[in-house]
């Protein structure tokens, strides 16, 4: 399902720092060491990218670090939009920088991200965007304490141990209302303020409320050479990938009417699909090829046509619905392929708009959406232009996050 706040949520990732407790390397700072081959903002940025919920992204680098951060850029995934600004020198004033660059836009919410956060996922990020909108003026992701706590004394002998009741860690991105942020780290470079650790802090400062979701425990902060090596590792094994097919197959019957529903798209015809919902044969098929890939049964478990709350439903319910399984599985869909069979309408005109709404609908991008069409040269039911079938296929890679 597309994210409610998908247009208004403005990215600033922070990448201008020089990283010294990670050590010199030939590299450069932490943020462009190599971790599975490529530098570690590249992982970041494909991350965000991957989310549908982002809007412009503006990453804060350091002046020297122009070329590194250049390179690093084709090191992602794919093309991705980002614009760079330079920062100062502290965290501080470079998160001030990234902000006044998203000012004056239409963005009603801002994440702000460490670039050397590389294993965010999507579960984190929604959770994150889902309680800005139900009001929180911040977000703080954070996971509970579970160590003992200690404070030293001198000597670094033990002065006391320390209740981690109700204590959490901080992690990014932590996520604001834009102008409310803005305004904060504003007042306090006024007020010469420019010792707050993170952003968090200066929304407390400033008299707003600090909202809590729950954190993600692989979303650590790489800061010492030896996170650096261990997230290397991480993304260096080679494992064999857990890659699953599924089938779908669907047929309605046509019978007069105005036109006909195909992969979300109406066409107009002198003829209808006759289904208790929209009768989409195309989304209903793809529906259980996805929910094949993780064995959740077909759509008439999740949606039986007896319950009359889906009468004349629109079949992206079905699908978004398909594709929330998986990912909640931990899978992330990787290609979708459907198959029309019919005499008639022509698909061909319409194929670019199908493909536009299986990407939409699925949180891919089109060219991991195909859609194709052909007759059944006049030959049974399909060819006398008594109904029409889809066949789909999903692939869905399994224990990937992002």
């Amino acid at each position: 399902m597309q994210h409610r706040s998908a247009p208004h949520t403005g990215i600033v990732i922070v990448a201008a720092g020089r990283g010294e407790r990670a050590g010199a390397s030939s590299e450069g700072p932490k943020q462009y060491r190599r971790i599975g081959g490529r530098p570690v903002i590249a992982h970041t940025l494909d991350r965000f990218a991957a989310w549908r919920g982002h809007g412009p992204i503006v990453v804060v680098i350091h002046p020297d670090d122009e070329t590194l951060f250049d390179a690093a850029l084709e090191a992602t995934a794919g093309p991705i939009l980002v614009e760079k600004v330079f920062g100062g020198a502290t965290r501080q004033q470079s998160v001030l920088a990234g902000l006044e660059r998203l000012d004056g836009r239409d963005l009603r919410y801002v994440m702000i991200h460490d670039g050397v956060r590389p294993f965010l996922n999507r579960e984190l990020l929604d959770r994150v965007a889902d309680a800005l909108e139900d009001g929180a003026p911040c977000v703080l992701p954070a996971t509970p304490v579970t160590d003992t706590l200690k404070r030293a004394g001198e000597g670094m002998t033990v002065r006391e141990t320390v209740s981690r009741t109700d204590l959490y860690a901080a992690q990014t991105p932590q996520s604001f209302d834009l102008q409310a942020i803005l305004a904060a780290h504003r007042k306090a470079l006024a007020e010469g303020r420019l010792d707050f650790t993170d952003d968090a802090a200066i929304t407390e400062w400033a008299g707003l409320p600090v909202t809590i979701v729950l954190g993600s425990p692989d979303n650590v902060k790489l800061t010492i050479q030896r996170d650096i090596a261990m997230a290397d590792e991480r993304l260096s094994k080679t494992t064999l990938p857990d890659v699953r097919t599924g089938n779908g197959y669907d047929v309605h019957q046509l019978e007069p009417g105005d036109g006909v529903t195909l992969c979300g798209i109406f066409i107009p015809h002198d003829q209808k699909l006759k289904g208790h919902s929209d009768a989409d044969v195309a989304l209903h098929a793809l529906t259980d090829a996805l929910l094949a890939t993780c064995g959740a049964g077909d759509i008439g478990d999740h949606f039986p046509p007896s319950d009359p709350q889906w009468k004349g439903a629109a079949s992206r319910i079905f699908l978004e619905h398909a594709a929330k399984i998986v990912r909640d599985a931990g899978g992330t869909i990787m290609n979708a392929d459907i198959s029309l069979i019919a005499e008639a309408p022509k698909v061909g005109p319409h194929r670019q708009a199908m493909r536009e709404m299986l990407s939409d609908i699925l949180g891919i991008t089109v060219d991991r959406c195909s859609v194709k069409a052909t007759t059944n040269e006049t030959i049974g039911f399909v060819g006398r232009r008594e109904g029409i079938a889809a066949i789909a296929t999903a692939t869905v890679v399994y224990g990937v996050t992002g």
